[in-house]
């Protein structure tokens, strides 16, 4: 029944999310945008997490459930498979039907009737702004949505993981020296930005974190070699001439194409794949590959980093400024050291427990900058 919930977290989060809901709708619909979802109210979105978070906690054949729950109507929805008796949405009915919509892109369809929630099919075409809830993990819950128009990873706006609960701070866009990447990842209108290459970024950071053994990719601006000093050489798996095959895709850029969309996806899990040998990646700003398992060492004349400013972007997190091995292990000390020497690079790190940081360099404080960003990339 909507608006009965037994899970604290959904109610604390519930008008937050639809407040977020309700002005990115409103703000597509003042620039004329078509093919939008309706905002979801508050009891209902509270109502759709007590579910979820509890069917997350359950197991069907020992398996946990990772599904996918999309607020709309089949009319709002292409080619919807609908099931012939409404299925209650509840914990249990949500943890029988878990096995077969765990597959990426396959949402069931929730709506309501009266006081009553209920499961009426499956999708994968949503509208922009809609609503998606995402079982990720037992009591990992993400909402989240399709950005506008958007090819690409959808937008992160809350993250549930048991009492403890991030909203994803869209002003965080707007501080000093953020970086490219993680401004795409919060801007949740502008299509001009998200359409940009930036998009094959954030890809990149999705692919390297789902192979769950942790890595260090770095970009360096291409045409330039003033990164080679900060590498250890002979580079053990050195690529000559650079691979470029990313690069002659993204020189193409046919966004509607679904086939440039399959081979810009095997393309850029094969180079987040490499990411995965022991020692960093390295490509250039145009995605040329360049190697990997490369050895980061300090340039020589350089001073250690001795001191980094943290930051996550989300409601309540606060920079602060440490020690560079209190952002991690190795990798993450490695990285900061590289973006240190190396100050128009960037570095990406993967930790094997899930962590994302991106490393780069901040002109306003001078010093290195590590922003955790693994709340949105879920």
């Amino acid at each position: 029944m909507i608006g009965k919930s037994t899970y604290k977290a959904a109610r604390e989060v519930a008008h937050i999310v639809e407040d977020h809901f309700s002005r990115q709708i409103d703000a597509a619909k003042a620039q004329n945008s078509t093919h939008l979802a309706t905002a979801p109210p508050a009891r209902i979105i509270e109502t759709m997490i007590d579910a979820a978070f509890w069917a997350s906690l359950r197991r069907e054949e020992g398996q946990s459930p990772k599904i996918s729950l999309a607020f709309l109507q089949p009319e709002q929805s292409e080619q919807p498979l609908l099931f012939e008796h409404r299925l209650t949405l509840s914990p249990a009915v949500l943890t029988k039907i878990g096995p077969g919509v765990e597959r990426p892109g396959i949402h069931l369809g929730v709506w309501y009737e009266g006081d009553y929630l209920h499961i009426w099919g499956m999708t994968r075409s949503i509208p922009d702004f809609c609503f998606v809830l995402d079982v990720s993990e037992p009591g990992l819950l993400v909402v989240k949505h399709r950005r506008q128009e958007g090819f690409g990873k959808f937008v992160n706006v809350a993250v549930l993981t048991g009492d403890q609960v991030k909203i994803v701070d869209e002003q965080s866009a707007h501080m000093p020296d953020c970086p490219d990447l993680l401004y795409s990842l919060l801007d949740f209108s502008s299509v001009s930005v998200w359409n940009k290459s930036l998009n094959v970024l954030v890809q990149l950071s999705v692919s390297m974190r789902s192979h769950g053994k942790g890595g260090i990719l770095l970009v360096v601006p291409a045409g330039s070699e003033a990164w080679r000093p900060s590498i250890r050489h002979p580079m053990r798996y050195a690529v000559g001439p650079s691979y470029d095959e990313l690069t002659k895709l993204m020189r193409r850029k046919e966004d509607n194409d679904p086939h440039w969309q399959d081979e810009i996806k095997r393309a850029i899990d094969a180079i987040a794949g490499f990411t995965a040998v022991d020692g960093a990646t390295i490509i250039s700003d145009r995605y040329e590959l360049y190697g990997f398992g490369a050895k980061i060492t300090r340039k020589v004349g350089s001073t250690p980093v001795d001191k980094l400013i943290m930051t996550e972007p989300v409601v309540g997190g606060e920079a602060i400024i440490d020690q560079p091995a209190l952002s991690g292990g190795t990798r993450h000390l490695s990285a900061a050291q590289f973006v240190h020497d190396q100050r128009d690079a960037i570095a990406l790190v993967a930790s094997q427990d899930g962590r994302f940081t991106i490393f780069s360099w901040s002109n306003c404080e001078n010093m290195v900058q590590a922003n955790r960003i693994d709340s949105l990339l879920l």
